[in-house]
């Protein structure tokens, strides 16, 4: 071979080397990251060309897919919208996805694992490739009740089913209609998203399960009972202090009960029951309790109530907490739900379901069931134990005690006709000058069929006057269907 062919292959040589070594590079190592860039329409056109599988509540589409007459292939849409953005969440060509659109993409777009031979037998039949129906556990009656009960206020309803967990209400209020931001109008999204972004009401936030979470006032004290009657000292009829104020441990502050305005004691000689200060929701018999009972035993007690426990159910739930290394003052405080106490409304739901499970704390999950196109079934909802607080018996003498909170306490306008209706109302401080939010924690229970709901209205003022009858809705949504 003479010297100018040499060189010739050796230039080819090295031309395929730098092309198979730039093949390699932009198809396995960069792959990821080229999918992912902004300004590769090729993938934005591939992700929105995919029919996407429906999000169905009692049998009926909420978000389904139908087919568009522009590049992206299918539009998402979603009816009723607003009413269930905050579980659904939004699909959009510009922001992406949130909700149950992002924590189950997979198995919407139809790329999840467990749906691979169902990709296959698509293949092999020649049909169009479909994503997966996602059933939620939620109840439209007892969906719409809260929907409708929250209507002009901020805050937010969860309904559980205490005996599986099934989630059967999820409102966060004031909402947003998905279908602003699904629109292929990139123009209008984009309008709609920077109005939503402004609106200092925050309606993108599910206040459910998220946000900046709530100090839950006096529903807290279901917790510090619960810990109380684990600990063995106390039973439902245990006399506890309970003066008409309360100066804390090692401070000047004073602890108050409050009656028409004046200062009272929760009882003759400055005792009540622990049933009676729960009825009246006596603020000293409770800080002097939990300090009784310590930091240690409460914390034990809220954790397996789910505090501090991180959730996806589907959806990431923000843990609920309370402070730690507390003083005595700090204690009393905490047990009244104030100081560092932060909760959102799904663990208060869980509380409750609690004391109508005979202790036990289910994990609470929104989906249902899994479909493929043809109904066959994915998966399906499996009850999972997350914790027990209290005993059988112990939850027994909690129900007893919530009963009488609202046949003669702070809870009456929870109350249902013919059904057993258990719970504990709260008026939760946060900030001076502001009014306090509104609370209301418990149980509904008729034969075989039970419910647990908790309820926020921010700056609501009084939980018995503006909570409660919300709660009320929304159990008797759910007990009379």
């Amino acid at each position: 071979m003479n010297k100018p062919l040499r060189h010739v292959w050796l230039v080819v040589s090295v031309l395929f080397v730098l092309l198979f070594t730039s093949t390699t590079y932009f198809q396995v190592v960069a792959q990821g990251r080229l999918n992912a860039h902004g300004q590769n329409l090729r993938t934005t056109y591939n992700e929105y060309g995919r029919h996407r599988g429906p999000i169905v509540v009692d049998g009926e589409a909420i978000a389904s897919s139908t087919a568009s007459e522009d590049t992206y292939g299918f539009l998402r849409g979603y009816d009723p919208g607003a009413m269930y953005a905050p579980v659904t969440g939004y699909y959009s060509v510009v922001y992406g996805f949130s909700g149950i659109e992002r924590s189950l993409n997979d198995t919407l777009s139809g790329e999840a694992d467990a749906l691979f031979y169902h990709r296959i037998s698509d293949i092999l039949s020649g049909k169009q490739g479909r994503g997966a129906t996602v059933e939620l556990t939620l109840d439209s009656g007892a969906q719409k009740a809260a929907w409708d009960a929250l209507d002009g206020k901020r805050g937010a309803a969860v309904a559980l089913d205490p005996e599986t967990g099934a989630v059967l209400a999820m409102v966060s209020a004031p909402s947003y209609d998905p279908n602003d931001l699904a629109t292929h109008d990139t123009g209008a999204a984009q309008q709609s998203w920077s109005a939503l972004n402004d609106d200092p009401e925050r309606p993108l936030t599910n206040r459910a399960i998220g946000g900046d979470l709530y100090p839950p006032g006096s529903a807290f004290k279901l917790v510090v009972a619960s810990a109380a009657l684990e600990s063995g000292e106390y039973t439902s009829d245990s006399v506890i202090p309970g003066p008409g104020s309360f100066e804390l441990p090692n401070s000047s502050s004073v602890m108050n009960n409050f009656s028409g305005g004046r200062t009272e004691p929760c009882g003759p000689d400055d005792e009540s029951t622990l049933a009676e200060a729960l009825r009246q929701s006596c603020n000293t018999s409770f800080a002097e309790l939990g300090i009784a009972v310590g930091e240690d035993d409460l914390t034990a007690t809220a954790e397996e109530f789910g505090f501090g426990q991180r959730l996806e159910i589907p959806l990431a739930v923000t843990p609920s907490t309370i402070g730690s290394d507390l003083d005595d003052a700090q204690l009393a405080t905490t047990s009244i739900g104030q100081y560092e106490d932060r909760v959102s409304p799904l663990q208060m739901a869980m509380v409750a379901g609690a004391f109508a499970n005979d202790g036990v704390v289910m994990e609470p999950q929104l989906v249902g069931a899994v479909r493929t196109s043809d109904l066959s079934t994915v998966s399906e909802l499996s009850p999972k134990e997350l914790g027990q607080p209290l005993s059988a018996s112990n939850a027994a003498q909690m129900r007893q005690m919530m009963v009488g909170v609202v046949e003669n306490g702070t809870g009456t306008a929870a109350a249902i006709d013919g059904v057993e209706v258990g719970g504990k109302t709260g008026t939760a401080e946060w900030g001076e000058d502001r009014a306090a939010h509104s609370w209301y924690v418990g149980y509904g229970q008729k034969d075989d069929q039970k419910i647990a709901v908790a309820v926020v209205v921010e700056e609501g003022g009084y939980g018995s006057r503006t909570a409660a009858p919300i709660a009320r809705d929304v159990m008797k949504a759910v007990i009379d269907r």
